[in-house]
């Protein structure tokens, strides 16, 4: 075996077995070449070429590798669509949270907004009422007593 057949074998064999060192892969005439750094007037002219055609022509051919990365990236794509969509489901549901606390918040808000207007004085009536002093003492004017009476009530400011 010449030393142009001993490179050829050895590149069909490593692309065979998924091994590749600078090609892509692919299982043909040109990569051999490639992988085998020889050009593909030489692989023609080897006996391996016709061994290459035959093994590859033979349905018995095995890539027992090549066939597990296959089956593997395709296992891995289906595993990669089932995450997406069982992330893509749980992307919607968070959506939905967050929509429904913001018509919570909008709504509380507006309730909120309901109370501090309920609770603010709008009779005005009302405003020439004097607060009760807090001292100790006062006169207060009995109104139902006669005008010259006037009665003292003390008051007591309670400790806080």
């Amino acid at each position: 075996m010449t030393e142009t057949d001993r490179k050829i074998n050895e590149a069909f064999d490593r692309l065979l077995a998924g091994h590749p060192e600078i090609t892509d892969g692919k299982l043909t005439v040109s990569n051999i070449c490639v992988e085998a750094g020889v050009s593909r007037a030489s692989y023609y002219r080897s006996p391996q070429a016709a061994e290459i055609k035959r093994r590859l022509d033979t349905p018995q051919t095995a890539r027992p590798e090549l066939e597990d990365l296959r089956d593997q990236v395709s296992q891995l794509k289906k595993t990669e669509r089932a995450l997406r969509s069982e992330h893509a489901a749980h992307v919607r549901e968070l959506k939905q949270t967050i929509k429904t606390y913001a018509n919570q918040i909008q709504a509380l808000a507006l309730r909120v907004a309901q109370l501090e207007h309920d609770h603010q004085p709008t009779d005005r009536s009302n405003d020439n009422v004097t607060p009760i002093s807090t001292s100790t003492s006062a006169p207060l004017r009995n109104p139902l007593a006669r005008n010259d009476s006037r009665t003292t009530v003390k008051h007591e400011t309670p400790l806080e």
